[in-house]
């Protein structure tokens, strides 16, 4: 899918923006915290949709690294050592797309769940 294809991806300097634009002219810029909460890893999506994992605490997360897998991919490595998802451009671009109504459902989830998108302060 040649749209699908990324002419640049950009780490914000506070790492907390992964910028992406694609040939098909879309951009999109991409929280660290919306990144790390929609993780592709098993990790957070389980095995199937009835083990999705809601996590808070993200808020103030960043991303340490952008690391190329193949050409189809990248992998982000988070301050929370999370770094086993590996994100397509397919589904970069569909992260873009949906962010708006994505980020609704998991505010909505977290409140459900009496979580916080704030991390847990430590004395």
């Amino acid at each position: 899918m040649d749209e699908d294809w990324p002419t640049e991806i950009r780490l914000s300097k506070d790492k907390r923006t992964l910028h992406v634009s694609f040939a098909s002219g879309a951009a999109h810029a991409l929280p660290a915290e919306y990144l790390r909460v929609e993780s592709p890893s098993a990790e957070v999506q389980g095995h199937a949709p009835s083990e999705r994992k809601w996590i808070g605490g993200k808020r103030e997360v960043q991303i340490l690294s952008v690391q190329p897998v193949g050409n189809y991919a990248v992998k982000l490595m988070f301050d929370d050592l999370h770094d086993t998802g590996i994100y397509s451009w397919s589904l970069l671009r569909q992260l873009g797309a949906e962010r708006t109504e994505r980020f609704a459902r998991y505010e909505d989830e977290l409140a459900k769940r009496g979580l916080s998108r704030d991390p847990t302060r430590r004395p």
